[in-house]
């Protein structure tokens, strides 16, 4: 085997290597098994040691009418006991004649009739604590009953949360509660639940959609990176010269990966949801982000400015807001001419706060303008040129319309251009 040989058969070994320290990088481990017997078990905490160390055999639902029947009897048997001991201690009677002699005594069959023979004040006390058991024992079983019946109708809605906790346990977070009925605390409990799991499914979406961005935009460059520094490495005759204009490129492409980190990193937080909710004056903020590009503008030979007007308050995230108009202003310079102009609006229109960017450009297909909110999707296509940006700008600002509850329209002028409006939640002046 020749030199040459050995040589493309290391670097061959080198490749295969960090392909393996990739894939090792990506595989999802496997979960160890866990041990066996008591050692296995973890300690206790110092509150855990009060509690009983087995469950209820009985269900929730059947202790809650067992606890109900319970309630009533204990309080009807109270209230018997209480009549009982009154009668038979407090008043002072007996038996008059009209009671007990008026007329001849006859026994009576106790068969005959369902009749009660009551010859004394003591029978007749017998007679009612004997009537008052049997209607205590139904009152209980009555009570057990409807105890029963009510604790279904109140632990139905915890059998639902406890069934969308189980999907989501599984990876489903698409299901929802979406319980109906009366509001009192368990509808604001699923409520609560149904707001949590679309606030998890936005987060474990938007991590997703960065992976699967991140992957498929930073793929291409990083491949160009490694053939050109392999392409120079493998050129004996590679001169200094040609390794400086070689770093120059490699840096050129290493800072236009940052910025398409940078962006994705910002559409997952816009995708994150709104944190703050305060009043933002609008006007105040244009004027910020102008003359923050104004040096960008100049240089594209793009005029850059302001439509005057009266102040407008939204309500909302301030970082995310200006991030917003952020990318709506640099869109407007990047995809423009020299000569041509962008202007920044704000305005209130039909109880709403809005942002309205319009600049000149070249002109936009009417079929292609729904497509420029995607990611990485531009005026002039996917393919990416020099200058064009990374194509998340738009998809961005729809992301903090969403989360503001807003709105984002796009239009293209036939003159040439882009027109986009923000409406965001109107506010109050805070004075």
């Amino acid at each position: 085997m020749t030199p040459q040989e050995l040589t493309e058969r290391s670097e061959q070994s080198e490749r295969s290597a960090a392909r393996g320290e990739w894939a090792a990088e990506w595989h999802t481990p496997s979960r160890p098994a866990l041990p066996d017997g008591p050692a296995a078990r973890p300690p206790r905490l110092p509150g855990e040691w009060l509690r009983p160390p087995f469950r209820s055999g009985l269900p929730i639902r059947a202790r809650l009418a067992l606890s109900y029947a319970g309630m009533v009897t204990g309080s009807v048997a109270v209230f018997i006991l209480i009549v009982y001991l009154f009668m038979r201690y407090v008043p002072a009677f007996q038996l008059t004649e009209a009671f007990g002699g008026a007329t001849p005594f006859e026994r009576v069959d106790p068969g005959a009739g369902g009749a009660v023979e009551i010859r004394s004040a003591d029978d007749f006390l017998d007679t009612f604590l004997l009537v008052s058991g049997i209607a205590l024992a139904a009152l209980a079983l009555l009570g057990a009953a409807v105890g029963w019946i009510v604790a279904g109708r109140i632990i139905k809605p915890l059998a639902a949360i406890n069934l969308a906790a189980t999907r989501a346990a599984t990876g489903n977070l698409d299901h929802r509660v979406g319980l109906e009925g009366p509001r009192d605390e368990v509808s604001d409990l699923a409520d609560t639940f149904d707001r949590m799991l679309a606030s998890l499914e936005r987060s474990f979406a938007s991590h997703r959609r960065f992976a699967a961005n991140a992957s498929h935009e930073l793929r291409t460059p990083l491949a160009t990176t490694q053939t050109m520094i392999d392409v120079a490495l493998d050129d004996p005759e590679t001169d200094a010269a040609e390794f400086r204009a070689l770093a120059g490129r490699v840096r050129e492409m290493n800072r236009a990966n940052i910025e398409t980190v940078n962006a994705l990193l910002d559409l997952c937080d816009a995708e994150g949801g709104v944190r703050v909710r305060e009043p933002v004056e609008l006007s105040a903020l244009a004027r910020s982000v102008i003359e923050r590009h104004r040096a960008e503008a100049e240089a594209a030979g793009v005029e850059l400015r302001r439509a005057e007007g009266r102040s407008v308050w939204a309500l909302g995230d301030p970082v995310l807001i200006r991030q917003a108009l952020s990318n709506l202003v640099r869109n407007a310079l990047r995809h423009n001419h020299r000569g041509g102009h962008a202007e920044v609006r704000p305005s209130t229109e039909h109880g709403a706060a809005r942002l309205t960017v319009v600049n000149t450009g070249p002109v936009v297909a009417p079929e292609r303008v729904p497509s420029l909110v995607e990611p990485f999707v531009r005026g002039d296509g996917r393919v990416k040129r020099r200058g064009a940006g990374h194509g998340l700008g738009l998809a961005l600002v729809t992301a903090v319309a969403t989360a503001h509850d807003g709105t984002l329209r796009l239009g293209a002028p036939r003159e040439g251009g882009l027109a986009v409006r923000l409406d965001l939640p109107l506010a109050d002046p805070p004075f």
